[in-house]
């Protein structure tokens, strides 16, 4: 069998765009993505689109904007590539679009006008369409090898991704109907565009990222690459020992009180354990998709060497994936 190597991986499509369930993790794997695809040579570019996601501290830099900003410089013993990152926003999106477009008197009207709320209140969708317009044009002008989009929670990210083929329905000409378009020949092309959904292990987690798997497939026809597991406790033996029994065998004095509590740390960690086999199996089940796992990190907040750690782990899981040929499409 031909194994992956993360290059081959991470070169199978330009745009990867990775959606979860609110609090699964899924910037911390648009970071680990990110991180992983620069260590095998790829320049990166990271877009985050709900803001304050705390994805500059997890490399240790101040936040950023709309600006571009390298959270993570190439270069080292690896031949890393660069990290790089920005937030996009629609009042941005527009805004450069219309100077651009030699409109920049207009352009500074609508920043104090808010004009963007009242036309999303006329035509739905008009909002992500900028967001995704503008992805498009980062894709198409190669400011990077892969760029990653870390996108809204999955409950609006199916409305994030489906607002091309509604504008294009609701919009039957014009430069808002061409946008659409553009977006969704990228969205739908496995050449130039896939999803990552992430989840935990756990069953509400599992059936919301399945719901959005086939929705995004039924309704989007966009391509989903493997799913991202996060959150696994490493598995364990010798939890079923007796502490008490174990204390006695080595010498050792419990004080009062302690062996119970071993006892229940010991019980939570193989029930949480069994949980996490049941619910990776459900979704193997459900979902013929590969699987990436990622490890249950113990700290509240995610630092560089949590990041390095967990690209490096995604490195290995790819590794592991059997080459597939890539889809026929046109670039």
């Amino acid at each position: 069998m031909q194994r992956l190597d993360p290059a081959q991986f991470f070169g199978t499509s330009r745009v990867v765009i990775v959606a979860g369930k609110g609090g699964v993790g899924k910037t911390a794997v648009s970071a680990a993505l990110s991180r992983a695809a620069a260590r095998a040579g790829l320049s990166t570019l990271v877009v985050e689109v709900e803001g304050k996601s705390g994805l500059a501290a997890m490399f240790g830099q101040p936040p950023f904007d709309y600006d571009e900003v390298v959270l993570a410089p190439g270069g080292g013993p690896d031949g890393a590539a660069d990290v790089r990152a920005r937030t996009l926003t629609p009042d941005d999106a527009l805004l450069e679009y219309l100077e651009d477009h030699g409109m920049s008197r207009i352009a500074r009207r609508l920043a104090t006008s808010g004009a963007i709320d009242m036309v999303s209140t006329a035509a739905p969708g008009i909002k992500d369409i900028l967001i995704l317009g503008k992805v498009k044009q980062l894709e198409r002008g190669n400011a990077a090898d892969l760029i990653v989009l870390d996108a809204p929670a999955a409950g609006h990210a199916i409305g994030f991704l489906r607002s091309a083929r509604g504008l294009i329905d609701a919009v039957k000409v014009g430069p808002i109907n061409t946008q659409a378009r553009d977006v969704l020949e990228m969205l739908t092309n496995p050449k130039r565009c896939e999803v990552i959904l992430v989840t935990l292990p756990e069953e509400t987690p599992v059936n919301e990222l399945i719901e959005t798997a086939y929705s995004l497939e039924d309704e989007v026809g966009i391509s989903l690459g493997p799913v991202v597991v996060n959150g696994l406790y490493p598995e364990v033996g010798g939890l079923a020992v007796d502490p008490a029994e174990a204390a006695k065998e080595a010498g050792a004095h419990l004080h009062p009180g302690e062996a119970e509590a071993m006892r229940k740390a010991a019980q939570f960690r193989l029930d949480r354990m069994e949980l996490q086999r049941e619910q990776i199996a459900r979704l193997a089940d459900t979902l013929p998709l590969p699987q990436l796992w990622l490890p249950y990190v113990f700290s509240p907040d995610l630092h560089r060497d949590d990041i390095e750690d967990l690209s490096s782990r995604l490195a290995a899981g790819i590794e592991a994936l059997v080459a597939i040929p890539a889809p026929e499409a046109a670039s």
